[in-house]
């Protein structure tokens, strides 16, 4: 651990780190006018299941999902291709930034239930066809950093001696770190939901994910000088988007306490007419609902693609077969203006980030 730290303060991750800021300044622009930009949750969720199925890194995770957003922003590809483009966007992120063994292997991916539930068999040719397909489309370029790629830099120095819980020294910055890597974590996979936060940039997403986790700890200040030096964003810069971070948390819990309810009425229900019994609780932190990453298989999407109209391809989309890997037909009708950070998200202005939160902790309680 003290390696670790020490590392994230030498010369070499500063470089590393300036070299993600200046790339980022040059990333492809994102309009959201995908004709299936409803789908993207659901393609979103379904690749955070398959790498957690393979325990790939964040980093491979939010690659792959970006390279989705690039793709489906760009043509207009039928919901079945989609399924191939999205696992593809998966093994190559997974190639860029993972170990080769750890990349996921064609027969592994073929057992999964989540291709058996959409009539998907991938095979070596396809597979190599639409890689190849997707290399063209990046120019061969992967280099795409994420808010992934940021946050542990941020989180090097996330935690420190002179911050305050609830106005008393921290009393212990190990286990103050471990929460604030977890909740920094779940921030993350809230944003990589929401293709609201493609309009900002990733370096700025991963210090609100910070920012965000201090606010749920109750630390204070929160967002001190050193993390203001660090990642060259004020708090006036990190408003906006960590707004967005906390509204989801805030309804995350209400529907964990909402589970919590059934779940304890049952239990009693039971107790009444079965006698008394061993009653669980519901973790105070509990991750999205509806990303389920401990989850090992899929769940076919809501809606079958094959019966419903509204996932029926556009015209001049990829046909499914083997001859449709050949190109990808651009998009070339208009759609509505680009994301609207005003407009997407329901919002809550009299949601203050700056006042005490009343979320406590659990790592807190004393």
């Amino acid at each position: 651990m003290e390696l670790e730290g020490q590392w994230w303060k030498g010369q070499l991750a500063g470089d590393i780190y300036q070299a993600l800021r200046n790339k980022e300044l040059k990333l492809p622009s994102y309009k959201g006018q995908s004709p299936q930009l409803s789908l993207r949750r659901y393609f979103a969720d379904l690749i955070a299941v398959i790498s957690n199925r393979f325990r790939l890194c964040p980093t491979a995770r939010h690659l792959a999902v970006y390279l989705l957003d690039l793709v489906m922003d760009r043509y207009d590809i039928s919901v079945q291709q989609l399924h191939m483009v999205a696992l593809s966007c998966l093994l190559l992120a997974s190639k860029f930034e993972e170990r080769e063994d750890r990349v996921p292997k064609l027969d592994t991916l073929n057992s999964l239930d989540c291709m058996s539930s959409v009539n998907l068999v991938l095979t070596k040719q396809n597979l190599l066809h639409m890689e190849l397909l997707l290399l063209e489309t990046f120019q061969w370029n992967l280099y795409l950093p994420t808010a992934a790629h940021f946050i542990e830099y941020y989180l090097s120095i996330a935690v420190h001696e002179s911050d305050l819980h609830g106005g008393w020294p921290v009393v212990s910055l190990e286990k103050t770190g471990l929460y604030m890597a977890k909740y920094a974590d779940y921030f993350l996979e809230v944003s990589l939901q929401d293709q609201a936060f493609l309009n900002y940039v990733p370096s700025l997403v991963a210090a609100a994910c910070v920012a965000s986790s201090r606010i749920v700890l109750r630390l204070s200040p929160t967002w001190p000088s050193r993390l203001q030096r660090l990642t060259a964003y004020s708090w006036d810069h990190l408003v906006a988007c960590t707004e967005r971070l906390l509204i989801a948390h805030d309804s995350d819990v209400k529907e964990a306490n909402k589970q919590k309810l059934q779940q304890s009425n049952s239990q009693s229900s039971q107790a009444l007419f079965h006698g008394p019994g061993q009653v669980s609780t519901v973790p105070q932190y509990l991750p999205h609902p509806t990303l389920q990453l401990a989850q090992q298989t899929c769940q076919p999407m809501p809606g079958s693609a094959h019966a419903n109209a509204s996932f029926m391809p556009h015209p001049g989309v990829l046909q499914k077969g083997a001859q449709s890997h050949d190109h990808l037909q651009p998009i070339t009708h208009a759609h509505p203006a680009p994301l609207d950070a005003k407009v997407n998200l329901p919002f809550n202005r009299g949601y203050q980030v700056n006042t005490h939160y009343t979320c406590a902790a659990p790592c807190f309680d004393r």
